[in-house]
């Protein structure tokens, strides 16, 4: 292909660039983590757990209550309430005090258990941003491959636009038929049509990257290579998805602490201070104060503690099972995935080699085409060959992305 070709594409592109903003992968990332109402709602929950950890505190303190009962029961003309009943009136204004004696390992259970709660939080919102960043470099690689279906198949419009002049002049000299001229143009013609069907679905696909990120834009942007590679990935029994199953164990045996703590004795020591009165004998003497100690003891409950010990041994063998499936499917799963990687590279390079003699034969035809010696049809046959390795090339890289995409997806 001639210089000018290559030169023409090349002040295309520019004048492209100068029109549309480029933007890369990790901006929609950073987009789509920010605008997350699931991520947001995680940091609230745990924010909200943080807050019951301190009732839980404040509630074992000392508790001063107020109380106040007031009443008064008349006889008149010899008709009333029994006066060995109600004394006739009663004024109590007592403010009391109450707390419970409890121990420090009880309370630590306690809080033990919202931590753990915020540990799963903080694990169940990883594994959320692992979902999100996985869905949305899936859709950031389909919008870059559509992009560069888009941008070769401008390319080619281009340069058989190129062609297509000089081939006109040469049927115009009768140097070939009028029907290999129209065999090219047919060509052409598809070919622009290619670019209008791929511009459409360039814009589908950059539209729904930007509603997966929470992105309220339809301008039109360049969109850069994904710079991704296979990242190392963690034993199985440091993974984020891992950990779950290990905070659900603690917490199973955090629950089995809370039931022992439950039957233990409880014991509560009040005290009260205030003004109390019949007003019936010296009311201006009856201010005083009282003292005490409440002491629960459990005895039987229908062994209702021994059946919550048996719904904690069944979630745990849930556990232990969904452990044990998760930890043999990851092996296999990440196996599959560089399998999948490795003969994907390898189609890769086959097709690289295609593509050159796809394009050494073009040449050829190009240019016995500026003197009049090329078949129309051999051309043709070389263009559209060259065409299926371009865009198989850029589907099987596509491909290659979005594996690499999934093996990545496992490597917190």
């Amino acid at each position: 292909m001639k210089k000018g070709s290559f030169l023409i594409i090349l002040l295309l592109l520019f004048s492209v660039c100068l029109l549309a903003q480029s933007r890369n992968m990790d901006y929609y990332l950073d987009q789509a983590l920010h605008n997350s109402p699931l991520l947001k709602d995680y940091q609230g929950q745990v924010q909200a757990n943080l807050a019951d950890s301190q009732r839980i505190r404040a509630g074992y303190g000392p508790q001063v209550t107020g109380n106040s009962n007031n009443f008064y029961a008349p006889v008149i003309g010899g008709y009333g309430y029994d006066n060995a009943i109600t004394n006739g009136a009663n004024i109590s204004a007592v403010v009391g005090v109450n707390q419970a004696l409890i121990s420090r390992k009880n309370i630590n259970t306690q809080y033990e258990t919202i931590r753990l709660q915020n540990q799963g939080l903080e694990n169940t919102a990883r594994i959320t941003e692992q979902d999100l960043k996985r869905t949305i470099i899936a859709q950031y690689i389909t919008a870059y491959g559509s992009w560069q279906q888009l941008t070769f198949s401008k390319e080619t419009d281009t340069l058989l636009k190129k062609e297509e002049g000089l081939l006109k002049t040469l049927t115009e000299r009768n140097v070939y038929r009028q029907t290999d001229y129209l065999t090219f143009l047919v060509t052409l013609k598809q070919q622009e049509l290619l670019v209008r069907q791929q511009a459409i679905q360039f814009r589908n696909d950059h539209a729904m990257l930007n509603y997966l990120s929470g992105i309220v834009d339809t301008a039109s942007v360049l969109l850069e290579e994904p710079p991704l590679a296979v990242q190392a990935l963690p034993d199985v029994s440091h993974s984020v998805f891992f950990r779950k199953y290990l905070l659900d164990s603690l917490q199973l045996t955090n629950s089995r602490s809370l039931i022992d703590f439950s039957y233990k004795p409880k014991i509560n020591v009040f005290a009260d201070g205030g003004y109390t009165s019949s007003l019936a004998y010296l009311p201006y003497k009856n201010f005083g104060a009282s003292f005490g100690v409440n002491i629960t003891v459990p005895i039987y409950d229908g062994h209702q503690r021994k059946l919550q010990y048996s719904k904690l041994t069944i979630a745990e063998r849930t556990r232990t099972a969904y452990k044990d499936f998760y930890t043999s499917q990851y092996s296999q799963q990440i196996a599959q995935l560089q399998q999948q990687l490795k003969g994907t590279e390898e189609l890769i390079d086959d097709i690289n080699q295609q593509i050159k003699y796809s394009e050494g034969l073009i040449n050829v035809n190009v240019k016995l085409l500026e003197t009049g010696d090329a078949k129309i049809a051999d051309l043709v046959i070389a263009l559209n060959n060259y065409l299926t390795a371009r865009n198989l090339l850029i589907q099987n890289n596509v491909s290659r992305l979005q594996i690499i995409n999934q093996i990545n997806y496992w490597n917190r």
